[in-house]
């Protein structure tokens, strides 16, 4: 699946693209060129990681444009009956689930984030709707279902991935174990421009020095050098869930629009 902002107005053959002074662009081989005085930034493994039918990201400069449809790449009860990827539901039942079909759910998610985050002097409290992007191509929440909601009062509609739909996506709210189950796996970018990977370092030890975000500076799987970074936090919630994301923003986030 195609996303509108990878059709540049230009286009260069692979040899053509080690010539130009910057752009890097996941998938395809369409091009655009930065201005000469835009500092030349660096795209990071880590976003090879995305499904490139769900995700698009370009590197414009010293910034990462990165664009979702917003729709997930594994199974779910959430996708209409009929759909490919639709399953029965498991971890919850048809009348306890949330209204709407995944497919559904239509539009674009846009963030743009820096190439180098950097933490910011104080921590930003998230907000309501989307908060990070995940590999799949679906969006990330919060620790919270609504204005004064605690997430316990949605647990009963969430499938078997710790997600359900509305009132803008399908979205995240647990440990997404279609694809990262207490391990390293990357989760997605969050809207500061961090990632967030599963429960374990690359070395595949529960991280013992977190700060209150779950993050810290460590080799990841995609950067043996290390960067700050996040963690699924390896703490209970409600005895037998673990949120993706129940801290602040450690960095200065943008808006998922």
């Amino acid at each position: 699946m195609s996303l509108s902002h990878r059709h540049m107005t230009e286009s260069f053959p692979p040899v053509a693209l080690m010539s130009l002074p910057l752009v890097a662009l996941l998938s395809g081989s369409s091009c655009e060129i930065a201005s000469p005085d835009e500092a030349q930034g660096e795209l990071a493994p880590a976003f090879a990681e995305f499904d490139s039918d769900n995700v698009s990201v370009v590197l414009t400069g010293a910034q990462v444009a990165i664009e979702s449809n917003g729709m997930p790449n594994h199974t779910s009860p959430y996708w209409s009956p009929g759909h490919p990827l639709f399953v029965e539901p498991t971890v919850t039942t048809r009348a306890r689930m949330a209204p709407g079909y995944i497919d559904e759910f239509s539009g674009s998610y846009a963030l743009t984030v820096s190439a180098s985050p950097e933490r910011a002097s104080s921590s930003r409290a998230t907000g309501l709707g989307p908060i990070g992007i995940a590999v799949s191509g679906a969006m990330i929440y919060n620790d919270s279902e609504g204005p004064g909601r605690a997430l316990d009062s949605a647990i009963g509609s969430l499938d078997y991935v710790g997600a359900h739909t509305g009132p803008q996506s399908y979205h995240y709210h647990l440990e997404p174990v279609a694809w990262s189950e207490d391990d390293e796996k990357l989760i997605g970018i969050m809207a500061d421009g961090f990632f967030l990977y599963g429960r374990r370092d690359a070395d595949g030890t529960h991280p013992d020095d977190l700060d209150s975000s779950g993050g810290h500076t460590g080799p990841t799987p995609h950067n043996p050098d290390g960067e700050y970074h996040y963690h699924i936090q390896n703490e209970l919630y409600l005895g037998r869930y673990y949120v993706l994301f129940p801290g602040d923003y450690q960095g200065t986030p943008g808006a998922i629009r």
